[in-house]
């Protein structure tokens, strides 16, 4: 199968890529291009080029399957294949539509013109694998765009629209961009070209020298938390003020040398483990999604807005209900502050807002849910409460609709339960703040349907969520393993180290932040109402002293300005707390304990090793489908460092048998499957 077609419309010939499922530029798209393209040179009634996609897209870049695989270094490599379009003595454009990111970016940037649909996505997302751009994006991208725009584009990865960047000032990226039909423009384009202008190479174009990027340099250090790339970009894009093929060179050296780098590895790892967490084993590809255009939000407190909020912005109407008047427009205020703050800030256009806002009904009575699709209760966390909202939406809702629960450790299973079609229930774990956070866990009650199961697993894409299915059990993924992660927390308080300690090493890792910051951040209150049910459940569970003894004295976090730290008015700065000093001072001498002191290494070593523990066993029982579901939960829910690939993969990196050791150092009978693989020389992934 011919991974381009080539045609001829006129004088100009045409040259699109057909390379399923993206257009990646795999060894076969380069090999179609350059062949293509030589036929075009040798056709004496050919006077230009146009390249161009299949009509969704141009290119998302390069194959990252081919990594380390001997097709990525053969011949035409992607910078060949720019450098034939480059020196071409036919000017070529490139007809831009969809999604060009990548390598087709930097294939975009080989061509003499480019001609854009406005709604095209623009991007070199390089950083966010680790990586810089390797075939020259780092060096032509200023040329044509500047190199403040340029070094933004290029160290945060995020895409761009063709029109938005049209209106950057003094851009040479872009020569025409269009409403539609971008293909025949670039044809009209090329036609109107003079065959005696020599065609414009971007290499031969010369750098604002006088633009600063001292401050860009110092927002990235603090963002990136230890990430190379996005600094080493940002170096790359600083050599295009001299001399092309010397910053060629240097982008090059560095891309070989990222590649093989930990950072890039664990990246990648989590790339391809979102993609995997979205294959269900044992579920036929074909299973038929049901509709869903209406969805019913139960509960109007935070997380009931924010996950309102999440279709809203898909274009989804919501209905949205509570049991007050009271609470409903606190429920619609949070929303409608959300979309203010987003405007105020430039990342919503004022009529988008109006138009979400738009899609929002309210309503006290069950039955104006009847006609929704799907039903989200986000309630209080209590049994009791789960059934009487679950028995009202089963006598009101349409067959077919399915029923989801918020719960984020309630047994799913009861709650099917209490319904008369089980098989419609599933759960939909949405983290706080539900309308920024992209994890979304999907439980699998025993009894619900495949149908249901790709349902959600298709609602979780369409409002831009990184799904994960997990099987019931008290916590799921997440939060039986955050559970673990905090124990091994207060165990060391318990020990000796402070909160600032822990939370200070943690962070030095890459973690956003601590526990005992993350808690404060919470509230204190969350995790002690679900202590509280524990111990019910379990009276010989092992109470935690001194953050039950916290929340008794009030110390929320910063809801009520004191909690492991202290915090002032109008301010989210964590202050070291005298008062939770004297109550682990208390504690120690209560207990005789002699406090201990742990290196940073040693602090992070327990907690990230409580988290692989308890993974293990989570896979064990088949809460989890595969060790990299339980990465992607803790990257894209609890603030795992994404460059470190997850606890399992991060496990995987130090070596099984040093997890096992470390871990019957701390007192901890390691899972047996950690230790099976260890004694086999095995990995979790």
């Amino acid at each position: 199968m011919l991974s381009t077609h080539y045609r001829v419309a006129g004088s100009v010939a045409v040259i699109s890529l057909d390379h399923p499922p993206v257009n990646g530029l795999a060894l076969a798209a380069r090999q179609g291009v350059l062949r293509d393209f030589t036929r075009a040179l040798d056709a004496p009634q050919v006077d230009s080029i146009v390249l161009t996609g299949n009509g969704k897209l141009f290119s998302a870049g390069a194959d990252i399957t081919e990594f380390g695989t001997p097709d990525a270094l053969a011949e035409p490599s992607l910078r060949t294949l720019i450098e034939a379009l480059e020196d071409s003595s036919k000017p070529v454009v490139a007809a831009i539509g969809g999604v060009c990111f990548g390598g087709g970016l930097e294939l975009a940037l080989g061509a003499h013109y480019r001609v854009a649909v406005a709604t095209a996505r623009i991007a070199l997302p390089e950083v966010k694998l680790g990586l810089v751009p390797g075939a020259g994006g780092t060096q032509r991208l200023p040329r044509v765009l500047g190199l403040r725009a340029a070094a933004d584009m290029i160290t945060d990865g995020a895409p761009r629209t063709a029109g938005s960047l049209a209106e950057c000032d003094g851009q040479k990226l872009l020569d025409l961009v269009v409403d539609a039909d971008v293909e025949s423009a670039a044809i009209q384009f090329a036609e109107r070209l003079d065959p005696s202008v020599p065609p414009r190479r971007i290499r031969d174009l010369a750098v604002d020298e006088d633009e600063d990027l001292a401050p860009l340099r110092s927002v990235l250090a603090k963002r990136g938390r230890g990430l190379r790339a996005p600094l080493v970009a940002l170096d790359l894009v600083e050599k295009a003020r001299g001399p092309f093929a010397d910053g060629l060179g240097a982008e090059r050296a560095a891309f070989l040398q990222l590649v093989d780098d930990g950072q890039s590895a664990g990246l990648r790892h989590a790339f391809f483990a979102e993609r995997a967490a979205q294959n269900v084993p044992g579920m036929p590809n074909d299973t038929s999604v049901r509709t869903v255009n209406k969805v019913a939000v139960v509960g109007a407190g935070t997380m009931g807005a924010g996950i309102a909020m999440n279709f809203l912005n898909a274009g989804i109407p919501v209905a949205l209900l509570e049991s007050s008047r009271e609470a409903l427009l606190r429920g619609v205020g949070t929303i409608r502050r959300n979309y203010e703050s987003q405007v105020e800030k430039g990342r919503l256009a004022y009529a988008a807002s109006v138009e979400r806002m738009g899609l929002l009904e309210t309503t006290l009575d069950y039955a104006d849910l009847s006609e929704c699709d799907l039903a989200i209760e986000a309630v209080f966390e209590d049994m009791d409460v789960k059934r009487t909202v679950f028995t009202k939406l089963d006598d009101v809702m349409k067959p077919g609709a399915i029923l989801a629960s918020n719960t984020s450790t309630l047994d799913l299973d009861a709650i099917a339960e209490f319904t008369r079609r089980p098989s419609d229930v599933v759960g939909l774990h949405f983290f706080s703040p539900a309308n920024v956070m992209s994890l979304l866990e999907i439980v699998r009650p025993k009894r619900v349907s495949d149908e249901v199961l790709a349902t959600a697993l298709a609602v979780a894409r369409r409002i831009g969520k990184v799904p994960v299915v997990a099987g019931v059990c008290d916590g799921f993924i997440g939060n039986r393993m955050l559970l673990r992660y905090r124990r091994a927390a207060d165990d060391l308080l318990e020990l000796g180290a402070s909160p600032e300690q822990i939370d200070s090493a943690v962070e030095q890792f890459g973690y956003a932040m601590g526990p005992y910051r993350a808690s404060d951040l919470s509230g204190g209150d969350i995790g002690w109402a679900v202590r509280k049910r524990q111990y019910l459940e379990n009276p010989d569970l092992r109470r935690n002293e001194i953050a039950d003894r916290l929340c008794e004295m009030g110390r929320f976090g910063q809801k009520t300005g004191a909690g492991w730290y202290d915090y002032e008015a109008g301010r989210r700065d964590a202050i070291p707390s005298p008062v939770v000093a004297d109550l682990l001072d208390s504690y120690y001498r209560r207990n005789g304990i002699r406090p201990q002191s742990f290196s940073a290494e040693e602090i992070v070593q327990r907690l990230v090793f409580a988290l692989v523990d308890e993974g293990a066993r989570i896979l064990a029982e088949g809460i989890a489908l595969r060790a990299s579901d339980v990465d992607v939960v803790y990257i894209a829910g609890y603030g795992f460092p994404r460059y470190r690939g997850g606890p399992m993969y991060y496990a995987d990196t130090i070596g099984l048998a040093v997890v096992e050791e470390a871990l019957r150092d701390a007192g901890t009978e390691p899972a047996p499957l950690l230790v099976k693989l260890a004694r086999a020389g095995n990995t979790f992934n």
